[in-house]
């Protein structure tokens, strides 16, 4: 089990990235859905009285989705994986500035695998040492890892790196933030972190380390990515509310019912 602490800081407040994550979240999962594969939501609906974060949250909102997955795993996998079984289960209690989620494969590895992502959001540049309350046996095991997001070379490949999401190249027309350049970490106003908690499980004789290893390569990657375009698209979302925001998860979901169906395979996939 490996488990790494992936922290991504943000020229936003807390409370801007709540709206702006959950906008980009729904234009990610267009980008991703075509083909035959891609995002299907099965739920998306308050929830109370589940416990998280040591029990400092309880209500939010729960969310269940399937990822048809094919070209974004290993070819490896895909050699000895039965047909259909690379779907992939994401439950997640979002109680913000909270947020739990947890991958499964239910029809086919169930116990033997999974992958936990436990997300705080805070007011700071990065610098809070233990941010989900880890016991030290869990916090010798940890590591930590940094992510720019005005780095383009980093974690990406060249086929993430655009002009229009770049936040080195980008400005804000409503905002005035960016571009962000040198050490706009311990500068930019305002400024927030998401320290991303990730454990993954993969119980397989002899794929264990590949997989493991596999997913944590992915992970700053696709952190990277996503608050990239987080940041670059803030003019589509900063003026929106959270009701705008349940209307256009709607909407999304309707959308990416049809174009699972049709169209070409997109977005990321497996390096």
């Amino acid at each position: 089990m490996i488990i790494k602490e992936y922290r991504v800081v943000l020229p936003l407040t807390v409370e801007e990235y709540q709206v702006g994550q959950l906008w980009s979240v729904a234009e990610a999962s267009k980008q991703e859905t075509g083909g035959g594969e891609g995002v299907e939501v099965l739920k998306n609906e308050p929830f109370t009285g589940v416990p998280l974060l040591n029990g400092q949250y309880s209500t939010g909102q729960y969310t269940h989705k399937i990822y048809h997955l094919q070209s974004k795993v290993p070819g490896i996998v895909k050699k000895i994986a039965p047909k259909g079984s690379l779907a992939i289960h994401e439950e997640a209690w979002n109680a913000y500035p909270y947020c739990k989620t947890v991958l499964t494969n239910p029809d086919y590895m169930k116990d033997n695998f999974y992958v936990k992502v436990e997300t705080i959001h805070l007011p700071d540049r990065g610098t809070t040492e233990n941010a989900h309350n880890l016991p030290n046996d869990i916090l010798s095991k940890r590591e930590v890892v940094q992510i720019d997001i005005a780095n383009d070379n980093e974690f990406l490949s060249p086929s993430d790196v655009k002009p229009e999401t770049s936040p080195s190249l980008f400005m804000s027309q409503k905002t005035g933030r960016g571009k962000l350049s040198g050490n706009w970490r311990s500068t930019t106003e305002p400024v927030m972190c998401a320290y991303k908690l990730v454990t993954v499980h993969f119980k397989w004789f002899g794929l264990q380390n590949l997989v493991e290893k596999f997913a944590h390569n992915q992970y700053p990657r696709l952190f990277s990515k996503f608050h990239r375009e987080v940041f670059c698209w803030i003019d589509n979302w900063i003026e929106l509310t959270m009701a705008d925001i349940r209307a256009i998860e709607e909407k999304a979901r309707r959308e990416l019912d049809e174009a699972r169906k049709t169209g070409q395979v997109r977005g990321m996939t497996a390096n």
